[in-house]
């Protein structure tokens, strides 16, 4: 007697919005026989995201770090939205100009950029950028005459995960011989910037932060009509970040309203990231090799292509939560022994064909994914609710 194939699960969407994922999974033929992973991007997240960032930080414009996820259809929203962009290429110039944004909506925060992209910023009138020595206002003063500059000051980082300021930012002890030479090439210096790092645990860091760049704007002597203020990204956006990001805006409004006071003049904006993106991304990924070794150990192989950055992520198998679990390690399917996801995870058996879903997925992971082995990349789906899309007139 032949024996009854075994029905492929599909995702549990109760996991993520369920209408609209019902919708698109559930009756999504590219679903049945394909085993390539993809993203469900979920704007709506976005929207909630920059209501409550307007709510917080009403002082704090934000301009979105492009980096950290450069879909388009996320570029677009955060546009209609009203975000400005923190651009660090060339490349990322291109992309937001080419879909819609104008040149003084962008702030070209690397303090190291190779000359033909000042060259380029100068010709499609994108002013303001970033430095933190000698050489990089040598090549500005060539390349771009025009330019508003933002001095990135190195701040205390030590309290987060990922550190920044050893390579990126001037010490104080330099400041003034940087802004005199500011003033011998001619260029104009309108404000200062930091970045406490990503994933910082400490939010008294943005506060001594805020106090070093105080200092600076104090310090100038020089006849520079410093104006704006760049407190840098680290914002949590994960699921649960509520609490974090409450506590950083508290800290970060009542330093503003100390060293920069709203009647000051003084601009200020920051550079979220992951803020926006982090939890709005979910992955759908799909089983295609499993082993099962006598410790008591699933090895679940073949799940996906796709980096994960640093902060957590949630993986749920697409099963009832009832089932028995085992002590399961999930390794990505390239060839490399290094493309492991979870050393040790307990989950419910799964098998070959199934799907898994991982959440908070937005963040460095779209642009950090490889082609190695030409194995796909995860594709990326859209998606908005009616209402949403009515409110801003899209189309």
């Amino acid at each position: 007697m032949k024996k009854k194939k075994k029905e492929k699960k599909k995702v549990r969407l109760a996991m993520i919005w369920d209408e609209v994922k019902k919708k698109l999974v559930n009756s999504a033929s590219f679903i049945q026989d394909s085993e390539v992973p993809f993203h469900v991007a979920n704007l709506d997240d976005l929207h909630q995201k920059h209501i409550r960032w307007l709510r917080t930080l009403p002082r704090v414009k934000p301009f979105y770090a492009v980096k950290c996820n450069s879909t388009p259809a996320v570029i677009r929203m955060l546009s209609t939205l009203g975000t400005g962009f923190d651009c660090a290429s060339k490349g990322e110039i291109e992309l937001v100009l080419s879909l819609g944004v104008t040149p003084e909506k962008i702030i070209f925060a690397h303090t190291t950029k190779p000359q033909s992209h000042i060259k380029y910023a100068s010709t499609r009138g994108v002013d303001m950028m970033t430095f933190d020595c000698e050489e990089e206002l040598l090549k500005i003063s060539a390349c771009h005459t025009r330019a508003k500059l933002v001095l990135r000051i190195a701040v205390d980082d030590s309290k987060s995960a990922i550190k920044l300021s050893q390579k990126f930012g001037t010490k104080p002890s330099v400041v003034k011989k940087l802004l005199e030479r500011c003033k011998e090439l001619d260029l104009e210096v309108i404000g200062v910037s930091f970045h406490v790092g990503s994933g910082c645990t400490d939010s008294l860091a943005y506060r001594q932060a805020i106090e070093d760049a105080r200092h600076v704007f104090d310090t100038v002597l020089l006849g520079f009509q410093m104006k704006l203020l760049d407190i840098g990204g680290g914002f949590p956006g994960n699921e649960g970040f509520q609490i974090q990001f409450d506590e950083f805006s508290k800290v970060i409004n009542e330093a503003l309203d100390e060293f920069f006071p709203a009647d000051s003049g003084v601009q200020v904006i920051a550079e979220p990231g992951r803020y926006y993106v982090d939890s709005a991304f979910t992955l759908a990924v799909n089983v295609f090799a499993k082993k099962v070794v006598m410790d008591d150990v699933t090895r679940i192989r073949g799940v996906y292509n796709v980096s994960i950055d640093h902060t957590h992520t949630r993986h749920y198998p697409v099963v009832e939560s009832g089932e028995k679990r085992y002590r399961s390690i999930i390794w990505g399917p390239t060839c490399d022994s290094l493309d492991r996801v979870t050393a040790t995870y307990w989950m419910p058996e799964v098998q070959v064909g199934d799907w898994l879903l991982i959440d908070n997925m937005g963040a460095y992971t779209v642009c950090c994914s490889s082609d190695f082995n030409f194995f796909d990349k995860a594709d990326i789906y859209p998606v908005l609710s009616a209402q949403t899309w009515n409110m801003f007139n899209l189309s």
